[in-house]
């Protein structure tokens, strides 16, 4: 940040009364209500109202002088390493600090621009606090009520819509910060994650399964159980299937977001006993299935 003292065009042994006249002037140049989209002069308005802060409080002055703080107030030579956005330079660009107060008591615009900043300060809300929260898939799609525990040690009951989908935002109302002055609160925004099931692969708002059915389910077909995100259903096999069949189950893939669920998607596979000495018999002896080639279809 710029030196104070040039960025209010005053000398380091400037008197109290012309820092107050300094910033005055420039305040009403600059004010953001009285240039509307204009970005340069709102930062400007920052940089003033920071200066003043600073030179106009006698101790703060004081140690600046010294060197012992820089120009934002932190102490040298320490380094910053974060900005808290609530008390850093741009929030407090607005904010009514007891160093305004007598600037307050004019009838001018400017002393009711200061004026309204105030009453807007005081009611300005708490910040929305944002946290993250991880759901299995089974979790996302059934819903219910996780409770998560905040930094400061607070916790929070989050109810889960049935069918919740990755990246939604749950909004609590009321239960962020608290707001500097006489606002409402702030609110909680829970951003959801939902992870991946290691069951199942994605296929847009479907999920697919490879499922592993006997030679006798596939030649005679007949009912299977299969997993599902929540649980196991039914699904019936049809006659004389094949591996690489691709069966659907309608409603059992991922949460929409205008609503509903994705299929299932199950492609079967077969799967032959090892060692079956009678299976090994019927198949030598099976004339019919000898003269078959799956082949055929394929080098036509």
């Amino acid at each position: 940040m710029p030196d104070p003292y040039q960025t209010l065009g005053v000398s380091a042994d400037a008197s109290a009364d012309d820092i107050k006249q300094a910033y005055r002037r420039l305040a009403r140049k600059l004010h953001p209500d009285l240039n509307p989209g204009d970005k340069a002069a709102e930062d400007r308005f920052k940089d003033v109202s920071s200066a003043y802060r600073l030179l106009s409080d006698g101790d703060k002055r004081r140690r600046f002088d010294a060197g012992e703080i820089d120009a934002e107030g932190n102490e040298r030579p320490q380094q910053r390493y974060y900005r808290d956005y609530s008390d850093g330079a741009d929030a407090g660009a607005y904010r009514s600090d007891a160093g305004y107060a007598d600037f307050m008591d004019g009838d001018d615009v400017f002393a009711e621009l200061l004026r309204r900043s105030a009453r807007a300060q005081a009611n300005r809300p708490g910040q929305d606090l944002h946290y993250r929260l991880p759901l299995t898939l089974a979790e996302a799609i059934a819903g219910g009520t996780r409770r998560i525990t905040l930094p400061t040690g607070q916790t929070l009951d989050v109810g889960i819509p049935p069918g919740a989908f990755d990246g939604q935002v749950i909004r609590l109302k009321g239960k962020g910060a608290p707001s500097p002055g006489q606002g409402a609160p702030g609110n909680a925004l829970i951003q959801l994650e939902v992870a991946d099931d290691p069951r199942f692969q994605r296929d847009g708002d479907n999920l697919s399964v490879e499922l592993p059915i006997s030679l006798r389910e596939a030649v005679l077909g007949g009912e299977v159980r299969l997993p599902t995100p929540t649980g196991e259903a039914a699904m019936t096999v049809p006659a004389d299937a094949s591996s690489g069949t691709t069966l659907r189950l309608k409603g059992q893939g991922l949460p929409r977001r205008g609503g509903g669920r994705g299929d299932l998607l199950v492609k079967l596979r077969i799967v032959l006993p090892k060692g079956d000495a009678e299976l090994q018999r019927f198949v030598g002896q099976w004339q019919t299935g000898g003269a078959f080639d799956p082949r055929a279809e394929t080098q036509r």
